[in-house]
């Protein structure tokens, strides 16, 4: 099959555009706050823009590359979308824009903001540079330019804590750092080129082809907080801004899996990687982050703590995708990429939300919370609901099709494990709901601050002065939309593009 190729500056302005701007934002940060705001808001609003231009010529097939030329002889940077790209890019781009509005609000009153915004840019130029990046080597190049800045994110308060934290994920970054360019060598010395159009680079089951995989593993595991490789996420993600928590879940650890979807259909191949047996250490590994995660998140009493592990355990639902090797698979993997970077940025937006306005963060303190902030609260519980695999949203669309992908690869006992995710999902979320909702402030353990509920007659009238700015709310409503709205339309687009991005992974 001859896929067309279009060229355009289009990926080359999404990176660089972000990867040019921190240097303004130090330029005119302390002189005009509001200079350097507006620049973060137009130069993420800018990304989502190219982004959305991408989709007419990838809608039918094309792939859309661009060439910046070498940097080090023979390596030179480029990028190519295809349809899983532009997925990836176009659902990245609009969180990212949100995160943004949202940071506006919740940064005013911090320290140090223009050295925050500095970093979110240069986080997302390499963002959007390793899921654009058209050859290993500029996947490994804009995977560190986004890796290292986030280190600056995760350390933002510069409490004991978060030193801690930032430290632990500088190590295992620098780790992941070195085992991607052990991979980068070898795959150039196996198939002699590193281009990422290309199907089945690695053809030869050699010790250096598994060592070469357990290497790419090690690297993209890492970022996605595979099980055991996951030990600076339930860490870093707490001690965080919340906005930078919701890209680190929401989008950071997608790189990581964006990466092992790459490197099994594109580097080794589904035959090749289906005859090698491989898959079956992925899929040991996938079992156990989706319980360890699960089971971890359930005692958890931090909220932002229950959520990391959350994220943990939800990322194996996508190591669990990938390793099936079937279409059917694929479709349920690519789809819950979109519904857990929503997801997740809702609920991490909406735990800074309450933090911000009531300085509560251990759920055992939010009975009543509910009455407090209504609309906050409604978001989270409906992005609960949803990755806990209620009909009809997203979550139980990926849930769906994974379970199907399980039978088709006649390995079932995989669809009963992610009934029992589900499970623990609810056990770990509802309660939450229920405390905010259903239990009286005057039934709180002892000792614990009362929540301010109002009287049912001023209750509406008050809702607007008790919730978070609208900056950081109407964010928090949109991502929670997302949640279901696809899923109630006449053509779900993101479900549409998952099935496309399948089928090419498939060579079908």
């Amino acid at each position: 099959m001859v896929t067309e190729t279009i060229r355009s500056w289009l990926p080359a302005a999404m990176t660089l555009l972000p990867l040019g701007v921190p240097a303004l934002i130090y330029l005119v940060g302390k002189r005009s706050p509001r200079l350097r705001n507006f620049a973060v808001l137009v130069t993420s609003g800018a990304v989502l823009a190219f982004a959305a231009a991408l989709y007419p010529m990838v809608r039918d097939g094309a792939v859309v590359v661009c060439s910046l030329g070498q940097i080090v002889a023979p390596l030179g940077v480029t990028f190519r979308v295809d349809v899983l790209s532009f997925f990836v890019v176009i659902v990245s781009a609009a969180i990212w824009f949100l995160v943004s509005l949202y940071s506006l609000a919740y940064m005013r009153d911090e320290h140090d903001q223009t050295r925050y915004y500095a970093f979110f840019l240069l986080t997302l130029s390499g963002a959007m540079g390793a899921f654009m990046a058209g050859d290993l080597f500029t996947l490994f190049l804009f995977f560190e330019i986004m890796s290292l800045p986030a280190y600056v994110l995760v350390i933002h308060d510069q409490t004991p804590q978060a030193m801690q934290a930032g430290l632990k994920y500088l190590f295992m970054t620098i780790a992941g750092s070195l085992a991607f360019f052990f991979g980068l060598v070898a795959t150039h010395e196996l198939g002699g080129t590193l281009s990422l159009s290309e199907v089945g680079i690695i053809t030869s089951n050699s010790p250096l082809a598994k060592y070469t995989f357990i290497a790419f593993v090690a690297a993209f595991g890492m970022k996605a907080g595979m099980v055991p490789l996951h030990v600076w996420l339930s860490d870093a993600h707490p001690v965080a801004p919340s906005p930078a928590s919701a890209l680190l879940s929401g989008i950071m650890l997608k790189t990581g899996a964006y990466g092992l979807l790459r490197v099994i259909y594109s580097v080794f191949g589904v035959e090749f990687f289906r005859e090698t047996g491989w898959a079956s250490w992925l899929l040991a590994a996938s079992a156990v982050t989706i319980i360890l995660g699960s089971a971890v998140a359930i005692t958890q009493n931090d909220l932002k703590r229950r959520l990391a592990y959350s994220s943990i355990g939800q990322m194996g639902y996508i190591l669990l995708g990938m390793s099936l090797l079937t279409e059917r698979a694929l479709v349920g993997d690519i789809f819950h990429i979109f519904a857990h970077a929503v997801v997740k940025s809702c609920l991490f937006l909406c735990a800074g939300s309450i933090i911000k306005q009531t300085g509560k963060r251990d759920i055992r303190d939010f009975a009543g919370l509910g009455y407090r902030m209504p609309v906050t609260m409604g978001c989270f519980t409906l992005a609960a609901l949803t990755i806990t695999g209620i009909p009809p949203m997203n979550g139980f669309i990926s849930e769906w099709e994974l379970s199907l992908g399980a039978f088709e690869a006649g390995l079932p006992l995989y669809a009963v494990l992610l009934l029992l995710s589900s499970l623990m999902n609810a056990a770990y979320y509802l309660p939450v709901v229920i405390s905010a909702f259903f239990v009286k402030p005057d039934t709180q353990r002892p000792g614990e601050r009362a929540v301010d509920v109002p009287e049912p007659q001023s209750w509406w009238r008050g809702i607007l002065s008790r919730e978070a700015p609208p900056a950081m709310l109407v964010p928090v409503v949109l991502l929670a939309i997302g949640c279901v709205a696809f899923s109630l339309m006449p053509s779900n687009w993101p479900l549409r593009l998952s099935e496309m991005a399948a089928r090419m992974l498939m060579g079908h």
